[in-house]
Formats: structure tokens, C-alpha cells, sequence
């Protein structure tokens, strides 16, 4: 789609494009929760150049989703969510070497030990990557904690979740438990460690560079809310 539009401004916290209202793909007006998500949001169409892509604009895809995907029945997908914390990344470990095991300890202990304490749950942690279940109450204490977020809260923790492969990463960036950058280190030390030994090639580098914008996105969003 070519730029049809010339300016772009906030109204009442809804986005319009030379006073008309930007609306989802279910034709839904495109109205933020707060005032600084809806001026990230404005921001993305003002920096859209000649033609539209929106690969380009993770905030209003996020907007988009709340609203559209999410809004209507949040429960269903907060309990797709929940079902990462029964293969939580933090809780498959290696068995050796020594160094990669230590590493791992070192940057998955304590966001384990966070959750543990802040939502009063035990974790197993395994060696291996056979799968190893949860306590059910585990499972149903976590439930409930994405449950309690919003639509908009969920839409964020949708891509955090995913692309880390971690519930608990993801919920312990949603409280501020972890900087962006811990947590990222956290969820790509496996590859890390495998690029360090045997090098990585161009397309691994290119996948993990759009992970990382598509996770730079959604805690950008998750911050203005």
C-alpha cells in the first residue's frame, strides 16, 4: 500500500491519519490504553516512508492483535500461554560440559528462584530434553498470573514468551524482575554457546537479529502501558 496520508496525530488516544481514524483489520478504530503507547504508535506511522509494510510497525501489529485477536475472550489466550511454564526453557539443562552447565546455572538460577518466591511454586529442573512435567499446582498458579494481566498486557507477553521459549522470563520482564538485556543473554545462551564454538552462519544471524527487533518491539509496547 502507498502512503496516502500526510500527517498523523493522537486524538483521545486513537490515531488518525489527516483526521481520519486508523482502524484494526477488523475494522475496529485503533485507540491506545495510555497516552505514551499511543504516541509510539503515531510515531510508527509518521516514520512510514513511501509504502506501507507492516513488518515495519510491530507496535500497531501488537495494537492490532489486543484488540482484534485478544479483547474479546482474553482467557483462552492467557491458557495458551500458561501451557509454556509445563516446557519452561529455564528448566532443561544440560548435562555437561562442565562450562556450558555452570553458564547455565548462572543465568537461569535466579529468574527461577524469582518465580519460585514471587508466585510461591516449585519448578523441576531436569537434565535433557525429555519432558518433565510440573506440578499441577505450578502450573495453575502460573495460569493464573498470566490470566491476570489485560489484553493488552497479553498481546505483549505473546512474543516475549515465544521468542524467549520461557513463561517465567517473560512475566519476570512484565514485573521488572530482570533487565532486557539478562534475559536475553538468558534465552539465547544456548545458541550463544554454539556460535562461540562453531561459528554462525549468516542466516542464524540474520534470524536472530529479527528475534531480537521483534523482542525490542514488544517490551517497547510493554513499557507504555
Amino acid at each position: 500500500m502507498k502512503r496516502f496520508w500526510t500527517d498523523v496525530a493522537v486524538d483521545a488516544r486513537g490515531i488518525r491519519l489527516d483526521d481520519r481514524p486508523v482502524r484494526t483489520p477488523g475494522r475496529v478504530p485503533l485507540t491506545a490504553p495510555t497516552d505514551a503507547l499511543a504516541r509510539a504508535i503515531a510515531d510508527e506511522w509518521r516514520g512510514v516512508g513511501d509504502t506501507l509494510d507492516p513488518r515495519a510497525m510491530p507496535l500497531t501489529g501488537l495494537a492490532n492483535a489486543a484488540i482484534d485477536r485478544i479483547a474479546a475472550d482474553p482467557a483462552p489466550f492467557a491458557e495458551g500461554l500458561a501451557r509454556y511454564g509445563e516446557s519452561d526453557l529455564l528448566c532443561y539443562r544440560a548435562a555437561e560440559p562442565a562450562e556450558l552447565v555452570a553458564r547455565q546455572a548462572a543465568a537461569w538460577d535466579p529468574p527461577l528462584a524469582w518465580a519460585r518466591h514471587r508466585y510461591d511454586v516449585h519448578l523441576e529442573v531436569t537434565t535433557g530434553i525429555l519432558h518433565r512435567a510440573q506440578p499441577p499446582a505450578t502450573i495453575a498458579r502460573l495460569a493464573d498470573a498470566v490470566s491476570a494481566y489485560d489484553a493488552w498486557h497479553l498481546a505483549a507477553l505473546s512474543p516475549l514468551v515465544t521468542i524467549t521459549g520461557s513463561l517465567v522470563l517473560a512475566l519476570a520482564l512484565a514485573e521488572c524482575a530482570i533487565t532486557p538485556d539478562d534475559a536475553w543473554t538468558a534465552a539465547e545462551l544456548d545458541a550463544d554457546w554454539q556460535a562461540e564454538r562453531w561459528g554462525e552462519d549468516a542466516l542464524a544471524a540474520e534470524a536472530r537479529a529479527a528475534r531480537r527487533r521483534e523482542y525490542d518491539a514488544a517490551l517497547r509496547f510493554l513499557t507504555a502501558l
